[in-house]
């Protein structure tokens, strides 16, 4: 039975997502602020963390930075707010997913079950080579990515985003295929979500972010990974 942490500092809120999340199957945990959101999560480490954004004591922004520092798991935004800002911010930090508030809980659950099945695939999957791309290296056992044998800080969705891209390296991706093969399921907002992890990663992989060489943009399309000739 997978556990998920819950922090929201609106109680009937929590209750609401508690009940739908137990009905699934699921343990769920409880936090009602930042600082025993975090004592919590070190207490007893969760398999997914659904967090707000607005928390007393230590934000759900900060909280979120924390909790993808200490342990590889996805961790869902909750906002009241539909600025694009707050959406970017908190995927710059680390969260793999978010929702803006009021949401279906049927919706909620479903993006749970999605992430979890992914992460269990990831767990579970079949050993694999180091694969070289110029001066990148994927390690697929470790999720890690080297360039010029420097270990990149990824987030687990930065690496996802990257590996699935390296599969289908020289293949113009749809940012729609993006969403259902790297987020887990047809998703029900907008496509800027692949456009941030895109623009993050380039910040890591490029030597120039603003000239790519790695990580194309198609036109109309999305985006394309190839090994630029002499890398």
């Amino acid at each position: 039975m997978a556990t998920v942490l819950v922090v929201d500092d609106e109680k009937t809120m929590v209750d609401i997502i508690k009940y739908s999340l137990e009905k699934a199957g699921f343990n769920v945990l409880t936090a009602f602020d930042g600082d025993s959101a975090l004592a919590q999560f070190r207490r007893n480490p969760p398999d997914l963390v659904v967090l707000d954004v607005m928390l007393p004591v230590i934000d759900g922004y900060e909280l979120c930075k924390t909790m993808s520092a200490e342990q590889a798991i996805p961790i869902i935004m909750l906002t009241a707010k539909d600025e694009e800002i707050d959406k970017i911010l908190g995927l710059e930090l680390g969260a793999d997913d978010y929702m803006t508030k009021p949401f279906s809980p049927r919706e909620l659950v479903a993006r749970v079950k999605a992430h979890l099945r992914r992460e269990k695939k990831r767990t579970t999957g079949p050993a694999s080579d180091e694969t070289l791309l110029g001066e990148l290296r994927l390690n697929p056992d470790r999720r890690e990515v080297f360039k010029n044998d420097e270990k990149l800080d990824l987030t687990p969705k930065e690496y996802e985003l990257f590996a699935y891209m390296v599969k289908n390296r020289d293949k113009a991706l749809k940012r729609e295929t993006l969403l259902e093969m790297v987020w887990g399921y047809d998703y029900y907002g907008d496509a800027r979500i692949v456009n941030v992890t895109v623009a993050r990663l380039r910040e890591k992989v490029e030597q120039d972010p603003s000239n790519p060489r790695y990580i194309i943009t198609v036109r109309g399309v999305g985006y394309l990974f190839q090994v630029p000739k002499g890398a």
